[in-house]
């Protein structure tokens, strides 16, 4: 499980159009938004990621960085990225299961075509959307069993803005006895 406030594992993945994407080299001086997607196979993701590329500007006005990340390969990658019209959204691929799990992110096994047609992989990771700060500590995360209700992302924006007004740490970092 990842804790808030402690540093998160790294995670260097090839990008479509943005050379290799690095955490631990990112410059954002308020960090980066990491939207871990179930890969092409799934519409929702889709229209989650459309709102994100709509985001991205409000995202870096505030100084955060953003980036779609999935194990898909490279084809599906941009095909995903053409279908929501990614102009300033940066995609990353080949994320291994492994290292989705490293992030706690739940794996599923492949149910066939899905109701837009497309065959799922045979295992891929369910939908995980992190705040990571410079220093690569974890700051927010949200982790889903299923595609379905995901945290929206003009509420992340505002609450970004009252965290940064009021200097707003990371909740979540106690891991003491309880």
């Amino acid at each position: 499980m990842l804790v808030p406030r402690q540093k998160t594992p790294d995670l260097k993945l090839p990008t479509l159009d943005h050379g290799t994407f690095e955490l631990s080299s990112e410059t954002s001086p308020r960090g980066t938004v990491i939207c871990f997607y179930r890969g092409l196979h799934c519409p929702i993701c889709a229209t989650y990621l459309t709102e994100f590329q709509k985001r991205v500007a409000d995202f870096a006005e505030r100084g955060v960085g953003t980036i779609a990340v999935s194990s898909d390969g490279e084809d599906r990658a941009r095909e995903m990225a053409t279908r929501i019209g990614a102009d300033t959204l940066r995609f990353a691929y080949d994320l291994s299961l492994a290292k989705a799990r490293e992030w706690g992110l739940y794996i599923s096994t492949s149910r066939g075509k899905t109701s837009i047609g497309i065959e799922e992989p045979a295992l891929f990771s369910e939908p995980g959307l992190f705040m990571v700060t410079p220093e690569q500590s974890l700051y927010y995360g949200s982790v889903q069993t299923m595609p379905f209700v995901r945290p929206h992302f003009s509420e992340l924006v505002g609450a970004l803005d009252f965290a940064i007004k009021n200097n707003y740490p990371a909740r979540g970092e106690y891991t003491g006895a309880v």
